[in-house]
């Protein structure tokens, strides 16, 4: 089936635009532009190979997701220490959103197990994203955080299709995985929905944390807009499994 990202029809259009995210920074400058230039390519790229296969997706994306909080902390810790001064709480955030990012992936290898062309791409890709994203921090951490921010902005329409896909009946809506119920805290009865909305919700807090960390580097006014909140996650993870 040819993906309606190629070729595009009235309501695959229609469909598009009417999930787009609520929640939207306009870039401003050369930064700003070519990190969403950079999000809207990999988007393309994303959308040509998986079309509407949302749990394989979504393993090959988180396994890259999960790359820049552990980059960002690793780059933060060093120049505090070269500086000799606070983080004022960017390396717990970062942390806990690379360990975020790798619960999502290990909740998503329980519902669509890749292939082995799709752990491929993973290994080449994670290698190329790491060694890109750690020289990009290096150079304009900003850029760097923006990138992030607007890749959630992208997790947050994709996950919202998922969504539109489980509730019209294309996806089966499958009972939660045990470590989804464990991590996310809910209830035995969860739905595979259930762990969507709560993913969904965790990038939504992504987008807005990194959004804010690009917008203080760049001394520009906060945003008026409260962050999303993060739902409740268990502190205790061996259980998790």
């Amino acid at each position: 089936m040819v993906n309606s990202i190629l070729a595009p029809d009235d309501q695959a259009v229609a469909e598009e635009k009417a999930i787009q995210p609520v929640i939207h920074h306009k870039p401003k400058g050369f930064s700003d532009h070519f990190a969403l230039g950079f999000t809207k390519l990999l988007r393309f790229c994303a959308d040509t190979f998986f079309a509407k296969r949302y749990g394989h997706r979504a393993i090959v994306l988180e396994t890259v997701a999960a790359v820049p909080g552990m980059v960002g902390a690793t780059i933060q810790h060093l120049t505090c220490l070269r500086r000799m001064k606070d983080d004022d709480g960017w390396i717990r955030t970062l942390m806990e959103e690379a360990e975020n990012e790798r619960m999502h992936l290990m909740t998503f290898i329980e519902v669509a197990q890749p292939t082995y062309f799709e752990r491929l791409v993973i290994q080449l890709a994670q290698a190329v994203f790491y060694v890109g994203f750690f020289l990009l921090y290096l150079v304009s951490a900003r850029t760097a955080h923006r990138v992030v921010g607007y890749f959630e902005e992208e997790a947050v329409i994709s996950y919202a299709m998922y969504l539109k896909e489980i509730d019209e009946g294309r996806s089966p809506n499958i009972p939660a995985p045990a470590i989804a119920i464990h991590y996310w805290k809910l209830p035995a009865d969860a739905t595979l929905r259930d762990v969507v909305l709560v993913v969904q919700a965790d990038e939504a807090h992504h987008r807005d944390v990194n959004h804010g960390f690009a917008s203080e580097l760049a001394h520009q006014p906060a945003s008026m807009i409260p962050s999303a909140p993060y739902p409740p996650h268990a502190t205790e993870l061996k259980g998790a499994s």
